[in-house]
């Protein structure tokens, strides 16, 4: 085996964007930054949120609601 080649190994801190929760893991990065976590994730936690982007959830309601009348 070459020597130098192989990535140093770290206990990197795992930091969630959504929820703000931090853990440790082995990895070859020293920091980690994630957007959603198994603390946050809906289907880890069995609670759905909804991030709406520019009204796109609001247009879909009120498509569904149209198409539920008839």
């Amino acid at each position: 085996m070459k020597k130098g080649i192989h990535p140093g190994y770290h206990q990197a801190t795992v930091t969630c964007a959504s929820c703000g929760a931090s853990f440790t893991v082995g990895s070859t990065r020293p920091e980690i930054r994630v957007d959603v976590c198994s603390s946050c994730h809906p289907f880890f936690t069995g609670k759905q949120t909804i991030v709406d982007t520019a009204g796109q959830v609001e247009r879909f309601q009120r498509r569904l609601e149209r198409a539920a009348r008839g």
